[in-house]
């Protein structure tokens, strides 16, 4: 009977034993799986990302490859206190979120001028230009804010006049589907293409309006159609796009660039 008792499998010690030497042997696995696939989702990612910068430059072909596609476009960092060109940090291995966060590379954001809502930015930030025979065709920036359910992240790219804009393309987002997630539909992101971050002074005035623009609208220049029944993203993507273009995020870099291209 003892003996029967010692090796009765279904016991509970037995069963509990059994039960944390496959949570222990799955946990292995998945970890080791993670460790194993990172480097091909980073790789993914970044892909991804720059799939979506060439887009926005309107640089990609279809079928195109990507890393050939971008060969053409120059990353630079900028220190966006002075907006000069810094070689500091490197930006093919830059993450500027996580850098946010960090003390040294970090910096809060005063709460009157974090229009935005991300609290916190990273004293550096990846700029891409695009060049032709050595002259600047387009300048592309990362811009990213709270919209009403998430963060958005996406670029912005600009003419060689460091003002007019060429297109606004969102890489991740999850914004209300049908309603928020209309800044991904084509035929509103070209309403982004012509339009003007500044109106002669230092302050971006692009915004997107409540409604459509009208017609006879002085102000039509710097205005974007709302987004229906996404009032609140629309918002988001205003004070996004004015905050990395104002004077606490890429504000300094655009004005020396208009002056140095004087």
């Amino acid at each position: 009977m003892s003996e029967k008792k010692a090796f009765d499998r279904d016991s509970i010690s037995n069963t509990l034993i059994v039960a944390i030497g496959l949570s222990l042997v799955c946990s292995i696995i998945v970890a080791s799986a993670a460790i194993v696939l990172k480097p091909a989702q980073e790789r993914n990612e970044e892909e991804f990302r720059q799939k979506i910068i060439l887009e926005v430059a309107g640089l990609m072909e279809p079928g195109g490859n990507v890393a050939e596609l971008f060969g053409a476009i120059e990353p630079r960092m900028v220190d966006l206190a002075t907006g000069e060109y810094t070689d500091a940090v490197d930006p093919a291995s830059f993450d500027a979120l996580m850098a946010a966060g960090d003390p040294v590379l970090g910096t809060d954001i005063p709460q009157d001028e974090d229009i935005a809502g991300i609290r916190h930015r990273a004293k550096y930030a990846p700029v891409y230009l695009v060049t032709e025979d050595g002259e600047i065709q387009q300048i592309i920036l990362p811009v990213y804010g709270k919209g009403l359910w998430s963060t958005m992240l996406g670029y912005l790219s600009l003419a060689p006049d460091g003002n007019t804009i060429k297109g606004l393309r969102f890489y991740a987002h999850a914004e209300t589907p049908g309603l928020g997630d209309q800044v991904d539909k084509e035929a509103w992101r070209a309403q982004w293409d012509g339009k003007q971050l500044f109106a002669g002074g230092d302050e971006p005035k692009i915004h997107v309006v409540r409604g459509k623009v009208p017609a006879d609208s002085p102000n039509a220049a710097y205005e974007i159609d709302g987004l229906s029944g996404a009032t609140l993203t629309g918002n988001g993507v205003t004070n996004l796009v004015q905050y990395w273009t104002g004077p606490h995020g890429f504000g300094p870099y655009l004005k020396k660039y208009r002056e140095d291209s004087q």
